[in-house]
């Protein structure tokens, strides 16, 4: 009786052993992607991975934060892959090892948004630097990121080609947040914002704030995609970090991002099919 009872023992510890093993194995397959709020909250990511996971047979594990954050977390091997929107920090990344095969993915561009009452009579121009030396010389409250983002980072350079310090100005607040909160924060502040086209447009409804500038070329937004070195960190999902990078400028992926369209209107558009950079 006892060794029967140590037989069924051994016997379930070895199932156990290997249903772990089995539990280890599919988590594997996971595929981390870390990515600015913007693909998240427009929700185009919810609208276009599962096409690509139905595919690949794959789940991909969504990290929404800003563009500092997704490459600091690719940096220190933490993800797969990362989706962002801030050119010269994806280079710099690239340059120092850390992520390969960036390619072009699609682009938008940034609005700058306030209330209706326009305060700083910025409505209607055509100059990015000029609204934004008109705000700062209001004293209207102009809410920020503050978390290293692609928008902040374009924000920042504005501000810098202006010789503007905004730091321990009571109008400039740094939110720490995310665009669509910080779109809330600025709607109840009624105060400006810079955004990306995609989340205002999801946001528009519910912070009674308007597009008083858009159009100037230096507004223009783009998105890029990066693996993160496997020379760097041997144990990362290489493989469906570049099954998610083939896909997303694929026809499949492209057409996916052109389909996507919210209450009507394009909040993304595919870049012109160059592959790699």
């Amino acid at each position: 009786m006892a060794r029967a009872f140590f037989s069924w023992q051994r016997l379930a510890t070895t199932l156990l052993m290997l249903l772990a093993l089995f539990s280890s194995s599919i988590e594997a397959r996971d595929l981390r992607l870390a990515t600015t709020t913007s693909t998240d909250n427009s929700g185009l990511l919810r609208a276009i991975l599962p096409q690509f996971e139905q595919a690949r047979g794959i789940k991909v594990q969504v990290i929404s934060v800003g563009t500092g954050k997704a490459l600091k977390l690719a940096e220190n091997g933490d993800v797969d892959v990362v989706l962002v929107h801030a050119r010269s920090a994806e280079d710099a990344f690239v340059t120092a090892g850390h992520g390969i095969n960036r390619r072009d993915v699609m682009y938008n561009d940034f609005v700058l948004v306030g209330p209706p009452s326009d305060p700083a009579a910025i409505r209607g121009g055509s100059d990015v630097l000029q609204a934004m030396r008109r705000i700062a010389g209001s004293g209207t409250r102009f809410v920020s990121r503050g978390d290293d983002s692609g928008t902040e980072q374009m924000e920042r350079s504005y501000w810098r080609q202006l010789g503007i310090t905004t730091a321990g100005e009571p109008w400039h607040v740094a939110a720490g947040l995310g665009m669509g909160e910080v779109l809330t924060m600025a709607g109840e502040m009624q105060a400006y914002t810079l955004a990306d086209r995609a989340t205002f447009a999801t946001y528009r409804a519910r912070t009674g704030l308007e597009i008083l500038l858009q159009g100037d070329r230096r507004m223009f937004n783009p998105y890029g995609v990066i693996a993160v070195n496997p020379k760097k960190y041997p144990e990362i999902n290489f493989s469906d970090a570049m099954a998610l990078i083939e896909w997303l400028t694929s026809p499949d992926g492209r057409a996916a991002i052109k389909a996507f369209r919210p209450q009507g209107e394009q909040l993304f558009f595919v870049a012109a099919d160059r592959r790699g950079s």
